[in-house]
């Protein structure tokens, strides 16, 4: 495992649509180790694949329950309303005030390529949003309602 540079905002690579895994094999194993490890490194509660600078549909998200991986993710399902500060490992040192979802369940695959859904409310709900984001060139940023 390895702790990877972390992207900052203004990389022309935040902003674009990443692709979707086909290829479930050590290469993107590593990839996910290296991310939860990135992530950890950094104090992140999430982390996507373009922060790294890989443009593929992955992201690893941890609330304090322990990783969760996902594959070609995508928002399935959504319920409620929450709005609350968000701040981002790319664009370090702020934050701003973004509503989200309250309540989220995402389809996605794991590292093996077997299909599951997965349900998060509340802080949880905001990382699935804010990573999967991220996976189509969207910031936070793009989202602040109040500074």
């Amino acid at each position: 495992m390895a702790i990877r540079n972390i992207v900052k905002n203004g990389d022309p690579v935040l902003r674009k649509v990443c692709r979707s895994v086909l290829n479930f094999d050590e290469k993107l194993a590593t990839l996910l180790d290296d991310m939860i490890e990135t992530m950890n490194y950094a104090e992140g509660v999430g982390l996507a694949a373009p922060q790294v600078g890989i443009l593929r549909r992955v992201c690893v998200i941890d609330v304090g329950n322990g990783p969760i991986e996902l594959v070609n993710p995508a928002i399935i399902a959504e319920e409620g309303e929450q709005i609350g500060s968000e701040g981002c490992l790319s664009v370090p040192g702020q934050s701003g005030t973004v509503k989200r979802p309250m309540k989220v369940t995402v389809k996605a695959q794991d590292r093996n390529g077997k299909t599951f859904e997965i349900t998060g409310e509340e802080l949880l709900a905001r990382a699935f949003c804010h990573e999967i984001d991220h996976l189509n060139g969207i910031l936070y940023l793009d989202k602040v309602i109040r500074g």
